[in-house]
């Protein structure tokens, strides 16, 4: 008796039907995020940092919309999370790549639990949390567990920028900055100065320090 009138006040029922739509679609949705972001982004561009964001921010998503088709949303309730993940875009300081993932993540995660139901089960509700905890959890510590982190620098040895002298270039760079580097891409190239902005890579664990926002910096010099 005492447990069914917590039940009701919780306004939970611990199962439906609906768990085996969840685990279908979340089935679906994973194996098409990791043909886009594991096997189609990735193998190009080597960035780390976006990969473990768009599996979580997708991942997510998907959770908040599941969530909120099963709710009746009224318009004012609509504009109300409009405004909550507005919060994101409307920032001082710059804010690196992946706590901007982690503040998404804990947005999501906070309005899904605030807006379950008796229209969603305690079970559903588990799932997502759960989900969510495993994924981020395995990409910080198993997936992504060497993390790749880049610095933005000014290069002034342009006659090294050609795709002939990469070796030579790499080796230059590596004596300079002490880092080791994996790998090195060349933006912007400024004759007038004879200077060049180089994107270097190298995996965070080896170094004491690391510039995410260096690019934004730095690419100001160049306008």
């Amino acid at each position: 008796m005492g447990g069914k009138a917590i039940e009701n006040s919780l306004g939970w029922v611990f199962f439906d039907t609906d768990v085996y739509t969840l685990l279908m679609r979340l089935a679906i949705n994973l194996f098409v995020l990791t043909v886009v972001i594991r096997y189609l982004y990735y193998p190009k561009t080597k960035r780390k940092d976006y990969l473990f964001t768009y599996y979580v921010i997708g991942v997510i998503t998907f959770f908040i919309c599941f969530s909120l088709k099963k709710l009746d949303i009224d318009t004012g309730m609509g504009l109300g999370l409009f405004a909550i993940f507005g919060i994101i875009r409307y920032r001082t300081n710059t804010v690196e790549i992946k706590e901007m993932t982690y503040l998404f993540l804990v947005i999501g995660l906070s309005v899904i639990n605030s807006l379950a139901s008796n229209n969603i089960s305690l079970l559903e509700v588990i799932i997502v949390n759960g989900v969510m905890i495993l994924l981020t959890a395995g990409l910080e510590y198993l997936w992504l567990l060497k993390h790749e982190t880049r610095k933005t620098i000014v290069y002034e040895r342009i006659d090294l920028i050609k795709p002939e002298s990469y070796d030579e270039m790499m080796a230059d760079l590596v004596a300079r900055t002490g880092l080791n580097i994996n790998r090195f891409e060349v933006g912007k190239i400024n004759f007038l100065r004879d200077v060049a902005q180089v994107m270097i890579y190298y995996y965070e664990s080896d170094q004491s320090f690391s510039d995410y926002s260096a690019q934004e910096d730095s690419s100001s010099s160049y306008d």
